[in-house]
């Protein structure tokens, strides 16, 4: 029995894990011992209690990360990690999913430790240095022993830096396995009764990057694009907390109030968010994974960023990427809004079946 310590930071990277424990028990019977640390890089504890109720899946070791620098985060994960390792479950193999800072101190904590180590999300790169996560991607990657690939774009930059080969497994994305795994649930939220909202006659937006909700000028942006877009449709946007205090910071509350179509909700659980996406016209985004989401549900997405470290959602996924120009953005959602929008493809491997491919190259690793 090969025992596999899977390490997790925050809400989203929980979201790519959820599977292993289900899958390994259904169809890998006594051949693993699976455990789970949340090292509670964000962790609000409002929010964890539905959060795993839903999923249905609980952290076996709780880190209790305190709010603090990344590099004291870090530390303190460095530190508790290795203590639940030499004193609690002795792991064959430690797997980190994602590029956040949780992800890399699992990371040096495995390699330190000599254990062997799996990247899910590996190879994914925006080529971009100033975001924190493109240095966590590469960093983890440099230390790996397996990488699993959720498109071809990870494979092609995994061989341009050199790794070998064999240790790259084009698996699909486990993010898809839980959206596939609880669509039932999902469908069946009544998120758009609750907001009196009706299907295909709502644009969802989420914007949270620092770079437009954590100073005026980007929020002065956001507004004006909000008050530009279509009158004739209601535009959703569950608001983190962070961005609903800096528009009060800036005394910019009144400007957000006077788009009349605007729809201003408070964090949602998975389920409803998930029905959201499932039920609205497009999204708006500077998310990672909802462009994944968005391309697996064929919804149209306009992603909001000067990059992206997930090609295929542009090159195959019903994705495009934008500069924050209100003339383009606009241009685009007539498309969307008139029906003459691109039709996507989904990705190869994105079929619910990830965790399986995963766990059927640790057990013949």
């Amino acid at each position: 029995m090969k025992n596999i310590l899977i390490v997790v930071g925050t809400r989203p990277n929980y979201i790519k894990v959820t599977q292993f424990k289900k899958v390994a028990a259904q169809q890998f019977a006594n051949q693993f011992n699976i455990k789970i640390v949340h090292t509670g890089q964000h962790f609000d504890k409002s929010m964890a209690d539905v959060f795993f109720q839903q999923l249905d899946i609980w952290p076996d070791y709780f880190l209790n990360i305190s709010q603090a620098t990344p590099n004291t985060q870090m530390a303190e994960i460095m530190l508790r990690l290795e203590k639940v390792i030499t004193e609690q479950f002795q792991p064959d193999i430690i797997l980190v999913p994602g590029d956040v800072n949780s992800t890399l101190a699992a990371a040096l904590t495995a390699y330190k430790l000599g254990i062997t180590l799996g990247h899910i999300e590996s190879g994914l790169r925006s080529f971009d240095r100033s975001m924190p996560e493109e240095i966590n991607r590469i960093l983890v990657d440099e230390i790996s022993d397996l990488y699993f690939v959720t498109e071809q774009s990870g494979i092609d930059n995994l061989i341009k830096e050199g790794k070998p080969e064999s240790k790259i497994h084009l698996v699909g994305n486990t993010m898809i396995d839980t959206l596939v795994a609880f669509e039932a649930n999902i469908v069946s939220a009544e998120v758009l009764k609750s907001y009196n909202l009706i299907k295909d006659e709502f644009i969802l937006i989420t914007i949270h990057r620092p770079a437009t909700v954590d100073n005026k000028k980007g929020l002065e942006a956001l507004c004006a694009l909000l008050e530009d877009m279509p009158k004739d449709i209601t535009i959703v946007f569950p608001m983190h907390p962070r961005t609903l205090n800096n528009i009060k910071k800036f005394n910019l509350e009144n400007e957000f109030k006077s788009i009349e179509n605007l729809k201003v909700l408070a964090p949602l659980d998975y389920f409803s968010f998930q029905n959201l996406i499932h039920s609205c016209k497009m999204v708006l985004t500077d998310s990672g994974g909802i462009q994944e989401e968005t391309t697996f549900k064929q919804k149209p997405c306009l992603t909001l960023r000067p990059n992206t470290e997930r090609p295929s959602t542009l090159e195959i996924g019903s994705n495009t990427l934008l500069d924050f120009n209100n003339v383009d953005i606009l241009s685009q959602i007539k498309l969307i809004m008139t029906n003459t929008y691109k039709n996507g493809q989904i990705p190869k491997y994105w079929d619910g079946c990830t965790t399986e491919r995963i766990l059927k190259v640790i057990l013949e690793a």
